[in-house]
């Protein structure tokens, strides 16, 4: 799961869903936002400029790719630097630029493969912070803490073979957890098990697991602040002003089209970039301090990592151009406390991608995906979790929120779009220098940047409660005992592991992984008591869960959304025995839906039934 910078911003206010803007930059003439009579249109009335069908100029393909790229550049960054620390990287920034330019690389691949063969929306694929938590976990046991020399930046040699063996034995060890997790996930995906694990699944599981993901997270954000929290909370007070408060506010700039030339739109740039910009300002904020000296040079005095020197010599270091490949860390070792706390992440990414689904395909005005189509998308997303453990990003790959919620502000649901952001990804994972950009970022925006990020991410959680009766004790009890916990068993194994005795150290390390996995104590016991203690499916919020799953009928609108490509399992592959596969494409039969009509097609027209004018030309 993932969990989210702008997008999240972005999908945490109900301002997003009501936007009427047509595109990302929408032109001040023309009305098109708007009905004959002057007023603006419901959000669901308001057309696309591009629906999942539709190939817009290349052009502009390619600089909507690089928007999505940009809108999820916080939550791609903030993994490898917050694992950087456990993996004893903190003092070693050039290495963490490789990790970066690494989980690039790996999101493009997996962004391509999920447009093409998986769930087929325009999603975008990264890191995911359900995994975060048990690699922590894992890497807490005491056979994986630092060595206190590594702690200190003079000790450390960078380029020593003692040092490199440290780090590269620690990631390995999270490569083979990760690629035996990801089997689990395929499995669950190719199986078809999704749809009926989803039965017993209700947001009074997914709030408490999605909730734990972040909360735990506290103590690095507060550490990462700790190191100055003046430019922390400047960092922190940055985004909340661009996300929240300015949100509304349109930025004219200069556009050139086909028709009209050169002219001015606006751009709701604050709402797109919030906290791109606010790294962007704080980053420059401690150049100028550092440049005046403003900062203390001295390395035991509070704020020095504040300083943008303090990592200046990664850029010279980092090579131009490198090529991420398989097993560049070394040969992936396996545990079992590794492998069982990774499926804890997995199930907690498989739940919330599923819902980042049907979120993407209301916001771009598809069908429902069906089941072929989730089961399809996890599988590709467990495929894409291999594909990032023998790379080694130290992490998985999941949806992205973040994708999502640009969708709903730039009314852009072309597939093409997140094609080119794929490819964009794939380049920067190249692009060696990028990655050492990012590594170079000052500790103390970090971690203001974390506060928000993992604010947000608990708050939706949280927000899945809005499907249940809250004015329930039962459900009450349920959620509450099961945060509290989450927090309460992970706090006292962690300072009593000796406690965890069974005499096996293989359990012994499992059981500890586990249950210091915040969101996997809390997400088990939200799905223990929500399906043992009595209450009606509408208390639950379970009825309404099933009601969206019942919309996405098999109707031949969802076959041109989700069908595999070139024509694999509706005019080709069509035998009985691929499709009785769960994955496999559904042939209609007698369905509802008039054949050749795009329900996409459809959302790009206006209540008179005539394509909006100018909705097919070049609108930036």
């Amino acid at each position: 799961m993932p969990a989210g910078s702008e997008g999240l911003l972005l999908r945490s206010s109900k301002h997003l869903q009501d936007q009427t803007v047509d595109g990302v930059l929408s032109s001040h003439e023309g009305g098109q936002g708007r009905e004959k009579g002057g007023q603006p249109r419901s959000p669901s009335s308001s057309p696309l400029a591009y629906g999942v069908l539709d190939i817009p100029p290349w052009y502009l393909c390619i600089f909507l790719g690089v928007q999505h790229f940009l809108t999820a550049l916080g939550g791609l960054v903030a993994v490898p630097l917050i694992l950087a620390k456990d993996l004893c990287l903190q003092h070693d920034p050039l290495t963490q630029s490789y990790l970066i330019s690494t989980m690039f690389f790996v999101s493009g691949i997996c962004t391509l493969l999920q447009v093409f063969l998986g769930v087929r929306l325009p999603i975008l694929q990264g890191g995911t912070f359900a995994f975060v938590a048990p690699s922590v976990a894992m890497l807490s046991l005491p056979t994986w803490k630092c060595p206190t020399w590594t702690l200190n930046a003079s000790l450390v040699n960078t380029s020593s073979p003692e040092f490199t063996e440290e780090w590269q034995k620690r990631i390995r060890e999270l490569q083979g957890a990760i690629m035996v997790a990801s089997c689990v996930q395929m499995l669950v995906g190719f199986s078809g098990l999704i749809g009926f694990l989803m039965r017993f699944i209700g947001p009074l599981t997914v709030a408490p697991t999605i909730a734990l993901v972040a909360l735990p997270l506290f103590d690095t954000a507060g550490s990462d602040a700790g190191i100055h929290w003046g430019i922390a909370a400047t960092t922190v007070f940055l985004i909340v002003l661009f996300s929240q408060y300015l949100k509304s506010i349109a930025v004219p700039v200069p556009v050139y089209g086909r028709e009209k030339k050169c002219h001015t739109s606006k751009f709701y740039l604050f709402q797109v970039f919030p906290v791109l910009m606010g790294l962007c300002i704080s980053w420059l904020l401690c150049f100028v301090l550092t440049v005046t000296n403003a900062l203390p040079s001295v390395p035991t005095a509070y704020g020095y990592l504040a300083r943008t020197d303090t990592k200046g010599n990664v850029l010279n270091q980092a090579p131009w151009f490198r090529l991420p490949y398989p097993g560049q860390w070394g040969r992936p070792t396996i545990s079992l406390a590794g492998v069982f706390g990774i499926i804890a992440g997995v199930i907690s990414s498989v739940v919330e991608s599923v819902g980042d689904y049907y979120a993407c395909a209301r916001l771009v005005g598809a069908p429902p995906p069906p089941k072929h189509a989730i089961n399809r998308g996890i599988g590709i997303e467990g495929l894409g979790c291999l594909l990032a453990g023998a790379w080694g990003t130290g992490n998985g790959t999941t949806s992205f929120s973040e994708n999502v919620g640009a969708l709903g502000i730039t009314r852009v649901g072309s597939r093409m779009v997140i094609v080119a952001a794929g490819c964009v990804l794939l380049l920067m994972g190249i692009f060696g220098k990028i990655g050492a950009a990012f590594a170079t970022i000052p500790t103390p925006v970090i971690g203001g940047m974390f506060l928000v990020m993992f604010g947000v991410i608990t708050a939706v959680g949280i927000s899945n409660l809005q499907y249940v009766d809250m004015n329930s004790s039962r459900n009450l009890f349920v959620f509450g005992f099961s945060i509290y916990c989450g927090l309460a068993v992970p706090s006292w194994v962690n300072k009593n592991p000796e406690k965890v005795h069974t005499g096996i150290l293989q359990l012994d390390q499992v059981i500890q992984v586990l249950l210091t996995t915040g969101m996997f104590v809390g997400g088990l016991l939200g799905f223990l008591l929500d399906n043992t203690i009595p209450g009606s499916l509408e208390e639950r919020g379970l009825l309404t869960w099933n009601q969206i799953q019942e919309e996405s009928e098999e109707t031949t609108k969802a076959l041109e959304v989700y069908s595999l490509p070139c024509g694999i399992g509706t005019k080709f592959c069509t035998s009985s025995c691929t499709r009785g596969l769960p994955f496999w494409p559904r042939l209609e039969h007698g369905g509802k839906g008039e054949v050749g009509v795009s329900q996409l097609t459809l959302c790009s027209q206006d209540s008179s039934g005539e394509r909006p004018k100018g909705a097919t030309e070049t609108r930036m």
